[in-house]
């Protein structure tokens, strides 16, 4: 007999609004299924052109504002000031109209800038030039420095990581990429599908390309049928292959930070890694890398987490790895929560899963012995993470909400040698069945699914508090197609091992299970 449970998922899915659903539970079936919002554009210049749409500010190819008595285009001498210290110094002004979750994206966006690139953004205090970023009329900002205080809105449709990194680049002096001055050898221009009064959006500039290639990749790049007047019709046709993707929200693309690099002579060691999966290795590997070096490369998968796996590691070892290390961050810059601490040696590094898009590897070497180096790959999970802090808090994905479909979700957990982990699931609700067959948790006692198992079930109960006999905790999450709860919530601390754990509350706890 054929599965009933093949067919409710997709009966769900065509009733769920009519059964009452919340609607962002609802969409996010949606997009779990592979479904998609058609309403919203997904990249950075459509959503800019929506944005700006009855906007008063007096602009030229949709988002770049012109200065009275300036000339459109030209930018000579408007670059930023550098440092002593090479840095390249941008005051700025934030607007007190944004609330806290506005104010830390606009400030995520810059962290990508100071993570690998010599670009520092400082509050303003009594410098002469600075961005005052305000939530005007839209997406717009003045092409380079001119002097003073100059505006950058950043309005309520705004509100994407890529669409700020955009304006920025253009306050650091940056065109559009469609407007290069080579850009006729790379793309044609569909004028046939472009209305007269928007011709002037497509005029070449007179750029200094920096002798680097041309992006369809850049967050500066326009949209394939940008400013188009015909339905389904492009006005930007790559030449060497006209399917090429233009045009993305994800924010700076790796030649977007050469081009920063090369334009203000930043003496850095940084790469961007914006795609899905993808390799890492250390200069020169399999050959020895450098000495002096002091490198950084930042993974922003476009969606989910990163999942990062070593497939070969060899690194001058030394005492608390003071000489050669390589050193995880999970987020974008050195200020993240660590994921794996300063390694060397001939370490046999687990795989590592950040709680985001966001990952970041530090690699130091002295001016002493080197080794081979590092290679690791990497890819993008739905779920999971790999946590060496001494506690944390962690969810299933979703939570509170219903978890997804068809999750296989590994979190990792590891102390320092001689200690051991104390875990806490506060809230524990999946969907129940007889031996648990759909959905269920694992909890290892230790760092594989070979490891004792010290807990398996579903449902909704009290959940014992869990005990590592080693420094190492492995919960596994598995989920089928259908009957989606809340799932749980969890926190850990580590404790020396030698330290009695269970107290009289815990012991309750622990008979309250076993009757």
């Amino acid at each position: 007999m054929m599965d009933v449970r093949i067919y409710i998922p997709l009966l769900a899915c065509l009733l769920g609004p009519v059964m009452g659903l919340p609607l962002q539970v609802f969409l996010r079936e949606l997009e779990e299924r592979g479904v998609k919002e058609t309403t919203e554009p997904k990249d950075v210049f459509s959503r800019i052109l929506q944005s700006n749409q009855g906007s008063k500010k007096r602009m030229r190819e949709g988002d770049i504002a012109i200065k009275p008595g300036r000339s459109a285009s030209n930018c000579s001498n408007c670059t930023w000031d550098k440092s002593s210290n090479g840095n390249v110094i941008v005051p700025y002004i934030m607007s007190s109209g944004y609330n806290d979750a506005k104010v830390s994206l606009i400030r995520a966006a810059m962290q990508e800038f100071e993570t690998v690139t010599c670009v520092r953004f400082v509050p303003h205090t009594t410098e002469e030039n600075a961005i005052n970023i305000t939530s005007a009329d839209g997406c717009w900002s003045y092409r380079g420095r001119f002097g003073g205080i100059q505006p950058m809105s950043i309005g309520g449709g705004c509100m994407n990581k890529g669409i700020i990194q955009h304006e920025i680049n253009h306050a650091l002096g940056f065109v559009h990429e469609h407007g290069r001055s080579d850009r006729d050898d790379y793309v044609t221009i569909m004028t046939q599908y472009i209305s007269p009064g928007d011709l002037s959006s497509f005029t070449i500039q007179d750029s200094d390309n920096l002798g680097l290639e041309y992006d369809y990749e850049s967050v500066m790049h326009y949209a394939r049928n940008a400013f188009s007047n015909t339905s389904g019709k492009d006005t930007i046709v790559p030449k060497a292959d006209p399917s090429v993707e233009i045009g993305q929200e994800n924010g700076l693309s790796s030649l977007d930070i050469s081009k920063i690099n090369k334009l203000y002579q930043c003496d850095i060691c940084s790469a961007l890694l914006p795609h899905r999966s993808g390799t890492v290795i250390s200069a020169n590997y399999p050959s020895a890398y450098p000495t002096n070096a002091n490198c950084v490369w930042l993974i922003r998968t476009p969606s989910k987490q990163v999942s990062l796996k070593f497939n070969a590691f060899d690194v001058q070892s030394s005492p608390d790895c003071v000489s050669d290390y390589i050193k995880i961050y999970d987020g974008a810059s050195k200020t993240s929560p660590v994921l794996l601490d300063r390694t060397c040696g001939a370490a046999k590094i687990p795989q590592l899963i950040s709680s985001t898009n966001l990952m970041l590897i530090e690699f130091v070497s002295d001016g002493a012995v080197t080794a081979t180096g590092f290679k690791a790959t990497y890819n993008t999970e739905r779920c999971g993470g790999t946590f060496y802090t001494p506690s944390r808090n962690f969810t299933s994905p979703g939570y509170p909400l219903t978890y997804y479909n068809n999750l296989d979700c590994f979190f990792n957990i590891t102390a320092p040698a001689g200690y051991k982990i104390v875990l806490n699931i506060s809230d524990f609700f999946l969907e129940n069945a007889a031996n648990c067959r759909f959905d269920y948790l694992s909890i290892f006692d230790g760092d594989s699914p070979a490891s004792p198992l010290l807990f398996h079930s579903c449902g909704e109960k009290a959940v014992p508090i869990q005990v590592s006999t080693g420094n190492s905790m492995l919960l596994y999450l598995h989920t089928d197609n259908f009957l989606n709860r809340r799932g749980f919530k969890a926190s850990y601390t580590i404790k020396p091992l030698s330290e009695n754990t269970l107290d009289a509350l815990d012991e309750r706890c622990r008979m309250r299970w076993l009757t």
